[in-house]
C-alpha cells in the first residue's frame, strides 16, 4: 500500500493527512484573538513554533515589542539555488460579532466551511505553509533550495512590528530569491469561465491626514466659514473617482478574462481599458462589487476612514480634519495622488502624509515559479485560466521585497459558485471551505516541492 506521504504531490488524489493537518492548525488558530490592534500575536506565534519544532525544524521566535511576536523557520536544502520564502501574518482585523452568524474566534464548521476572522485573511496561509514545511521536513526529499517560512505580526496596521523589523533587523534571515505570500491563487467564477488570479503586483499607500481651518464660534450662531462645514463638503466630493490610469498588469488581467467571455461582454471588459470611457462603463455595471474591484484597479483611490473636529458640543472648532487611506498605482508617485487629491478637495484643504510606502510589482514573464504555479493549477482544473492580476491593497510584500524577493500572491483556495472571496475579505462572516482550504495546502505543497527540487 503506498502511504500518504509517498504519493506524487501532483497527482488529484487528495493528500487527507496534508490537508488535515492544514484544516486543524487553522481552526487552532482562528480561536485565537489576535485583533489588530492591539495584535498580540504571541499566542498564536507560540502554536505555530510548536508545530514547526514538533517535526524537527528550529523555529527562531523574534519580538519586535512585547507580545508582538514574529516566527521564523528554515528547511534546509542543498543551496545550489537561493531560498524560497512562505510567509503569512498572524494579526487580524476587528470584527463586529454581532453582525456574524457564527462567533468571529470559535473556529466553527457549519455549511462546509471553517468560520472565523482570519480564515481567508490570512491563518489558512500560515496554516498551509506550516503544514508543508513539517511534511518536508519529515520525508526530507533532496531540495535544491532552502525553504523558509515567516509568520508575521502587524500586517493589518502596517507591517512595523513584522516583516518591517525582521527586513530591518534580521535580513539574513528572510532573504530569498523568490517569496510567495497573499493573495491570489483563489478561485474566479466569471460567467461560465473559471479564473485563478496570480498577485503579481499591488498599489502603494500614501496615507494623508487632510485639515480645513475655520473661524470658531459659539454653537448657537451658525458659521457659513465652519472648519466642520468645509470639511464636509470637500470629503463629499471625494464620492467621484480618481482618474484612470491604466497599467500593464490590469491590461494583463483584464486580456486575460475578457478572452474567456462571450463577444458582449468580451467588448464591455475591454472597453474598462480606456480611460475616457472606463468611468462610464464602471457606473452602468449593475454588480457594484465588480464595479469597485475594477475601480480599484484603474484609478489611485482616496477612501476618507476618520474625521475628526471640536471637542464641545457648543463650540464651532476652528479646525476639522479627516485621515485619509489612498492608495497608488504602480508608475504613479506620492506627488500625482496629492494633486490628484488636492485637485478633488480644493485649496482650503491642507494634506499631510502621514504613511506611505511605494507599489509593489513582479514581472510574470519569463518566471519559473509563475509557470510552475500555473501548471500546477492547470493540472487540477485544465479548463481553468491563470491570469496576472494587481490587489488594490498592500501586504508584507511591501517589505520583503525591499531584499530582492520576487513576490507572488498565492494563497490558493478552491471557491465554489455563489461565495466571492473579495467579499469575504475583512468582511462579515469570514469563512473559507475546508475542501477548499485542504485542496490548496495541496496545489501549494506541490508548487514548493516542484519549484525546489
Amino acid at each position: 500500500m503506498t502511504s500518504v506521504s509517498a504519493q506524487d504531490p501532483s497527482s488529484n488524489t487528495p493528500d487527507r493527512e496534508l490537508g488535515e493537518h492544514a484544516f486543524r492548525l487553522c481552526q487552532t488558530l482562528l480561536r485565537i484573538d489576535t485583533t489588530n490592534p492591539p495584535g498580540r500575536e504571541r499566542a498564536a506565534a507560540e502554536v505555530v513554533a510548536g508545530e514547526l519544532a514538533a517535526a524537527g525544524l528550529d523555529p527562531l521566535t523574534l519580538e519586535s515589542a512585547p507580545e508582538r511576536t514574529n516566527v521564523v523557520a528554515r528547511l534546509r536544502g542543498t543551496g545550489e539555488l537561493p531560498p524560497i520564502l512562505l510567509t503569512a501574518h498572524l494579526d487580524v482585523v476587528e470584527a463586529e460579532a454581532s453582525a456574524w452568524k457564527h462567533p468571529p474566534f470559535s473556529g466553527v464548521v457549519a455549511d462546509g466551511c471553517l468560520w472565523g476572522r482570519g480564515a481567508i485573511d490570512m491563518k489558512n496561509m500560515a496554516a498551509m505553509s506550516v503544514a508543508i514545511l513539517a511534511r518536508l521536513a519529515r520525508e526530507k526529499p533532496r531540495l535544491r533550495r532552502d525553504v523558509i517560512f515567516a509568520a508575521v505580526a502587524d500586517e493589518e496596521a502596517g507591517c512595523d512590528h513584522g516583516s518591517r523589523f525582521l527586513v530591518e533587523n534580521h535580513p539574513d534571515l528572510v532573504r530569498a530569491e523568490y517569496a510567495i505570500g497573499e493573495s491570489g491563487g483563489y478561485t474566479l467564477h466569471l460567467g461560465k469561465a473559471t479564473f485563478y488570479p496570480i498577485q503579481v503586483a499591488e498599489k502603494g499607500l500614501c496615507w494623508v491626514r487632510a485639515r480645513v481651518r475655520g473661524e470658531p464660534g459659539h454653537g448657537s450662531m451658525p458659521r457659513e466659514d465652519s472648519a466642520v462645514i468645509k470639511l464636509a463638503d470637500a470629503i463629499a466630493r471625494l464620492e467621484k473617482p480618481l482618474p484612470v490610469h491604466v497599467t500593464p498588469y490590469v491590461r494583463d488581467f483584464v486580456d486575460g478574462l475578457a478572452a474567456k467571455q462571450p463577444a458582449p461582454l468580451r467588448a464591455l471588459l475591454r472597453r474598462l481599458l480606456h480611460p475616457a470611457i472606463a468611468p462610464h462603463v464602471l457606473r452602468a455595471l449593475p454588480d457594484r462589487m465588480i464595479a469597485r474591484s475594477f475601480g480599484a484597479m484603474l484609478s489611485n483611490t482616496a477612501s476618507p476612514t476618520i474625521l475628526r473636529a471640536g471637542a464641545k458640543v457648543n463650540v464651532i472648532p476652528g479646525f476639522a480634519e479627516a485621515e485619509i487611506d489612498g492608495r497608488t498605482l504602480p508608475g504613479q508617485t506620492e506627488a500625482d495622488f496629492l494633486r490628484e487629491l488636492g485637485a478633488v478637495l480644493g485649496p482650503e484643504v491642507s494634506l499631510e502624509i502621514v504613511k506611505s510606502a511605494p507599489p509593489t510589482t513582479t514581472d510574470p514573464v519569463d518566471s519559473p515559479l509563475y509557470d510552475t504555479i500555473r501548471a500546477a493549477i492547470l493540472e487540477r482544473e485544465p479548463g481553468a485560466t491563470v491570469v496576472p492580476y494587481m490587489i488594490p491593497g498592500f501586504t508584507d510584500a511591501k517589505y520583503f521585497t525591499q531584499l530582492g524577493a520576487k513576490w507572488y500572491g498565492f494563497s490558493p483556495v478552491k471557491m465554489p459558485k455563489g461565495l466571492r472571496f473579495a467579499e469575504l475579505f475583512h468582511g462579515h462572516d469570514e469563512r473559507i471551505p475546508v475542501d477548499g482550504l485542504k485542496w490548496g495546502t495541496e496545489v501549494l505543497f506541490d508548487v514548493v516541492r516542484r519549484f525546489c527540487l
